[in-house]
């Protein structure tokens, strides 16, 4: 994707941003060689993103011409109005008190320049913030009454950039820039960019291991798609990519989430789509759905703290207690009487106010279901641990113990698995999911529907090897197609 920086001033310490190609303001609002680019990512480095203002509308144009804006106006009137300031998660609030405990006054600005600030201290709440709020030059206010807080936002311009801070800037826009840069020759064979998320400290718990993402970019290369694996660290590069493919464990109030909203606002092709990942990651909503959809589960009762006590009249002991966010078996129980129950419950409650209670159906294995398109991908027996009852034992201070794995043919799992599990995803979207299903009596019930199915070398491409990733990345690319020409 080119990049070019819009400016309005013809100030000297502007030049000193190189590899970049300037542009004048005036010829980029008037030129039709410019409204007539795609795949053009645009810094707004004017003056000023008042409103009416040039900078205002150069990210006003270069949306409306189809071409990504940084900020983009979305951006800059959150910021004036201050709505912004409601997006700061936990982690970040943090992140904040940590770095100015040491701050003797109740007061502080903090400037970040293309994530960075003059004062190296504050490199990790800088670029947390640009992270956060996505424009080249912001300034904050915070304040302390007990706790820091932040008061105001403010998206600047390179006017009121202070002229010892000048230099610095230009530093940082080039950092900035060079950072993922490919060389122009090997891009120039791709036709989109994709930002692959991940998280290195998931370990054995993340949703692909290092193999398997591998396979991705090389699939991903085969169909015209330049694949780059990315971190949280840098979500305010997702500008930069025609889609974003999340292969790290997604919750709600957790910046996978933030990220794929952000995304899919953008205009990128995003999996797991904000939608999904709503929809897959609770499972009070999830048992809601597919009851009321008629696909087959187990007993299921929601509870809550008046009526935990029908957990012993409908479903009766042993059964399953799982926390609404649970994954990877972890906040999941099996209670085996009363006293289990209320320990359990106990403790859940503190986490949230609903629960949901299953009927434990003993099996040795549960299918996994691999769904894309509204079509099967794979599918997989995940045998219990040894000596556990569940795919998963996690043991304290210990490494989890994992069950053996079976992958077979699609066209072998049973007809009555596979349907099940092709209603139950598509009561979701047409996204990638992992489908957990039970068989039982010949009959088969749905335990749960995941948004960031496993995708492991050697376990889910067992069967068709690279020909799996490259029906991903072939997904990838006709839903970048279509949504291109949606809006050319």
């Amino acid at each position: 994707m080119a990049i070019i920086m819009i400016t309005d001033t013809s100030d000297a310490w502007l030049d000193e941003i190189t590899d970049i190609e300037q542009v004048e303001v005036r010829d980029y609002l008037t030129n039709q060689r410019w409204s007539k680019r795609s795949g053009v990512r645009v810094y707004n480095l004017c003056q000023s993103y008042a409103y009416k203002k040039l900078g205002y509308y150069v990210s006003l144009l270069a949306e409306a011409r189809g071409q990504r804006a940084f900020p983009t106006v979305r951006t800059i009137q959150d910021l004036r109005r201050n709505t912004a300031m409601r997006l700061i998660p936990d982690e970040l609030q943090e992140i904040i008190n940590t770095s100015f405990a040491p701050i003797a006054s109740d007061e502080f600005t903090l400037s970040v320049y293309f994530g960075r600030n003059t004062a190296k201290r504050y490199d990790r709440l800088s670029r947390a913030l640009f992270n956060l709020f996505q424009a080249p030059l912001l300034r904050f206010d915070f304040k302390r009454r007990g706790k820091w807080s932040l008061k105001s936002i403010k998206a600047i311009g390179t006017a009121e950039v202070p002229e010892s801070h000048r230099s610095f800037v230009a530093e940082s826009a080039i950092l900035h820039f060079r950072t993922g840069k490919q060389p122009s020759s090997r891009k120039a064979t791709f036709r989109f960019d994709m930002a692959i998320l991940h998280n290195p400290k998931e370990g054995d718990l993340a949703p692909s291991d290092q193999s398997a993402l591998k396979k991705m970019i090389k699939a991903a290369s085969h169909v015209g798609i330049n694949a780059e694996l990315i971190t949280h660290d840098d979500s305010a590069r997702l500008l930069e990519f025609d889609a974003l493919f999340i292969r790290e464990t997604t919750a709600i109030n957790h910046h996978t989430y933030r990220m794929a909203r952000r995304a899919e606002h953008e205009g990128l092709v995003v999996i797991d789509d904000p939608i999904s990942i709503l929809r897959c990651t609770n499972k009070v909503f999830l048992a809601e759905l597919l009851q009321k959809n008629r696909v087959p589960v187990p007993e299921t009762v929601v509870l809550h703290k008046d009526n935990w006590q029908t957990v012993i009249t409908e479903l009766g002991f042993p059964c399953v207690l799982k926390s609404p966010e649970s994954a990877f078996s972890l906040g999941v129980v099996k209670v085996n009487d009363e006293q289990e129950l209320r320990e359990h419950l106990k403790k859940l409650f503190t986490e949230s106010e609903l629960i949901i209670a299953q009927q434990y159906m003993r099996t040795d294995y549960d299918w996994r279901i691999g769904i894309m398109d509204n079509r099967g991908l794979f599918a997989c027996k995940y045998h219990m641990a040894r000596g556990h009852w569940q795919i998963a034992h996690h043991r304290e201070n210990q490494s989890t113990r994992w069950g053996r794995y079976e992958t077979v043919p699609i066209e072998l799992a049973p007809r009555k698995v596979v349907h099940a599990a092709m209603k139950a995803a598509s009561l979701i979207g047409d996204g990638l999911y992992g489908v957990d299903v039970k068989q039982s009596d010949n009959n088969a019930y749905v335990i749960e529907v995941n948004d960031n199915p496993n995708l492991d070398s050697g376990v889910e491409d067992a069967i068709l090897r690279d020909e799996l990733y490259r029906r991903i990345m072939e997904s990838f690319l006709h839903r970048i197609e279509r949504k291109k020409m949606h809006h050319s």
